[in-house]
C-alpha cells in the first residue's frame, strides 16, 4: 500500500512537472493524481498487495461508523442524566469477539471504550473475551453488542 501511495504522488508531481506551466498548481497535481489511479487502478494486477483506495474506503467508513456511534451513545447518555429519576441498573457482561490480532482486539476495545456509557474492564488471556461494565445494563448491553458487530466488520475490513 505505501508503494501504491508513493507511486501515485509521484505521478502527480511527473504530470505537473511536464505540464507547460509557469509554476505548479493544486489542480495541475490533483489531475496528475487523478491519473495515477486510474494507472495504478489499471495495474494493480501486477502489485503484490491489494489497491490502496480500497483500503483508504475501509478506513472511512470505520470513521464513519465511529462518528455514528458517538453520538448516538452521546445522546443516550444525556437523555439518562437529564431524567429527573436516574433510573439505571450499572453491570458488567460478557462480549465475545471474532477478532484474533492484538491490534484488533485493542482497537475495538479503545472503540468501544469512547463510546460514552461503557467500559471495558478486562480482556481475557486468550483475547477473545471481553468483559464491559456498561451504565444500564437492559439498554446498554444489546447497544454495545450492536456496536461491537457494526465496529468488528469494519476493522475487519480495515486490517485484513
Amino acid at each position: 500500500m505505501p508503494a501504491q501511495i508513493l507511486l501515485n504522488i509521484l505521478i502527480a508531481v511527473l504530470w505537473a512537472s511536464f505540464q507547460d506551466e509557469e509554476g505548479i498548481y493544486v489542480t495541475t497535481l490533483m489531475t496528475g493524481y487523478v491519473i495515477g489511479l486510474v494507472l495504478i487502478f489499471s495495474f494493480r494486477r501486477f502489485f503484490p498487495k491489494e489497491f490502496y483506495m480500497w483500503k483508504l474506503w475501509s478506513i472511512t467508513k470505520l470513521l464513519f461508523i465511529f462518528i455514528r456511534e458517538l453520538i448516538s451513545s452521546s445522546i443516550l447518555v444525556i437523555r439518562q442524566i437529564l431524567r429527573p429519576r436516574l433510573n439505571i441498573t450499572p453491570g458488567i457482561f460478557k462480549l465475545e469477539t471474532e477478532l484474533s490480532t492484538d491490534w484488533e482486539i485493542t482497537f475495538l476495545a479503545m472503540l468501544l471504550m469512547l463510546t460514552p456509557g461503557s467500559v471495558v474492564m478486562e480482556i481475557s488471556a486468550e483475547g477473545n473475551v471481553l468483559y464491559i461494565h456498561a451504565m444500564d445494563i437492559p439498554e446498554s448491553q444489546n447497544r454495545v453488542i450492536a456496536t461491537k458487530n457494526s465496529f468488528e466488520q469494519a476493522i475487519m475490513e480495515v486490517t485484513r
